[in-house]
């Protein structure tokens, strides 16, 4: 089979930085996931996780739960918050270089930022020059807060259990049953008190945790503790895959956000005494500091015992187990704001990868210590063979999106929604808490009920659970409408790029096939013209606005 011919070469907006248009004006900050005052943590009733969706009518419930808005509140804050940032304007003297000999300069600019400073047009003359901070994986992290260590530690922990269950010896083609030791490890050591040093008070009140995990005074602060590590190691033991499937997938991956989202709502990831954080600086300690290493356990976890995929389209999937790293990828490449704007919809920061690199090996290799989205193309890379178009076909046509990485990161957060929290086969297994609700949100939109979500939901979830093409009771569910094989969604076996009957050479990549509308309540539900509102669109995720 010959590969797609290359595509033209198409301007980025990573050459320069567009200015701000009336869209991107000034606005006020996305929501932000809320936080447990002291107070309401020594009354807050913490339970014990359970699943609430069985059924087609369960996952519309789902869709207008307090559950469903607070995860996405989080992965929007988190988001945002890995955007570059447009640094004020250093004021200069005379310093422009000549061609004089012996002429110097009469100052200096202050030292670069540590993660990366870039002049955006070095050819202006100016009394000030324009800096851009982005945010790398492999920046120094010398002050993350005390919770991110701990949790480092945590996942160190985590990975070296590997070395007590060795797999299995012999081919297995569905995952080594190693596996269910080492989750056998993972939950004694849990049931042990693993999660108990994370779970540091911010402002002194309601028992300090010391390094075994005991308590240390607080008075009759200590009851919380109990309960709420109860309740968040349900989602952080549903983060590292199914002993019973032998598989891993974007379900194990959320359940994951879910455990880090509740250790926000407690507060751990504050820091006393430090003052105002600069804006975002704790949601990127959060993904870099501790999201990314969960990310490199689980690929060994996948690599050492061959997990299979959990609710995987296959090879019209994004990805075989994940999808976050690619909105949290694309949002490090961004076209850069200020603190006060919205994530722009399109463009690239300046001197960011193009989006085709994600097609050339050299280029990931170079970039996936870096940059998450590499990161994830890298993983890949590992571990299929062959070309990349052919095995990774939708990953190959979003990388020739013309329009930047701010447009790639627009559209994976409303195929995650999608393609995630709208699939019954991926949601099912979500469980609720406390802390994520399965109750209503009041200002959640009525969903928009059809005859495929009543049959879905009068079958039950032996329907719901079918996910054999675009047409599934799973979309169905989501009371969205039920593409046909040809239309939007995940195609049942042809290329995105393939028409119908078409047997002629294929056209360039940049057309990410339709996922549909988002579902009713598209998050962040918002008013119209705000940023908390931006997403809130139904055309296709990369269409032009």
């Amino acid at each position: 089979m010959d590969p797609p011919p290359a595509p033209t070469a198409t301007p980025t907006p990573s050459s320069s930085t567009p200015t701000p248009s009336s869209s991107s004006a000034r606005t006020p900050s996305l929501p932000q996931l809320p936080i447990l005052s002291s107070s309401s943590r020594q009354t807050h009733p913490f339970t014990t996780p359970t699943k609430r969706i069985h059924t087609g009518a369960d996952l519309t419930h789902f869709l207008t739960s307090l559950a469903y808005r607070d995860i996405c509140t989080f992965i929007l804050q988190l988001n945002r918050a890995l955007c570059p940032r447009k640094l004020p304007s250093t004021p200069t003297t005379t310093t422009t270089t000549t061609a004089t000999p012996g002429a110097t300069s009469t100052s200096q600019l202050p030292p670069p930022p540590v993660s990366s400073t870039l002049n955006t047009n070095p050819r202006i003359k100016s009394q000030s020059q324009t800096h851009v901070q982005s945010f790398p994986l492999d920046a120094p992290r010398p002050a993350d807060p005390l919770a991110v260590i701990r949790l480092r530690e945590i996942l160190a922990q985590v990975e070296g259990l590997i070395d007590l269950a060795p797999p299995e010896a012999g081919p297995r083609r569905f995952g080594n049953v190693a596996f269910r030791r080492w989750y056998g490890l993972l939950e004694e050591r849990v049931a042990g008190g693993l999660l108990r040093t994370c779970l540091v008070p911010v402002d002194g009140k309601g028992g300090k945790v010391g390094e075994d995990g005991s308590e240390e005074g607080g008075g009759g602060g200590d009851e919380w503790l109990e309960t709420a590590a109860e309740e968040l190691k349900v989602y952080f033991l549903g983060g590292f895959g199914s002993a019973q499937r032998l598989d891993y997938g974007t379900g194990h991956e959320l359940s994951f956000l879910a455990f880090l989202g509740g250790l926000w709502k407690l507060g751990v990831f504050s820091q006393p005494g430090r003052g105002q954080e600069e804006d975002g600086e704790v949601e990127r300690a959060v993904v870099l500091g501790v999201f990314e290493p969960y990310l490199r356990v689980v690929r060994r976890l996948i690599l050492t015992y061959n997990l299979e995929p959990a609710g995987s389209h296959g090879v019209w999937g994004l990805d075989d187990h994940s999808f976050l790293p690619y909105i949290f990828g694309s949002a490090q490449l961004t076209r850069p704001i200020t603190d006060s704007e919205p994530m722009p919809l399109e463009g690239s920061a300046p001197g960011a990868p193009k989006p085709a690199d994600v097609a050339k090996p050299a280029s990931v290799d170079l970039h996936r210590e870096s940059n998450m989205y590499f990161s994830a193309i890298g993983f890949i890379n590992d571990v299929k063979k062959g070309p990349f178009w052919e095995h990774s076909p939708i990953l190959y046509d979003i990388s020739g999106i013309k329009d930047g990485w701010g447009k790639i990161n627009k559209g994976m957060i409303k195929m995650f929604n999608a393609e995630v929290l709208a699939k019954f086969p991926v949601v099912q297994h979500f469980p609720f808490g406390s802390l994520f609700s399965w109750d209503v949100d009041p200002d959640a939109q009525a969903p928009v009920l059809s005859m495929h979500l009543t049959a879905t939901a009068t079958a039950g979830s032996t329907a719901g659970t079918s996910s054999s093409g675009p047409g599934s009771a799973a979309s169905s569910a989501a009371g969205l409408p039920t593409p046909m094989p040809t239309g939007p969604g995940i195609p049942y076996s042809r290329a995105p790029w393939a028409g119908a009957g078409s047997s002629g050479p294929t056209p360039p990549r940049g057309g990410v096939p339709d996922t549909g509308p988002p579902p009713p309540t598209a998050f962040p539900r918002g008013v119209p013209g705000r940023a908390s509102n931006q997403f809130s669109v139904t055309k296709a995720p990369w269409a032009k606005d």
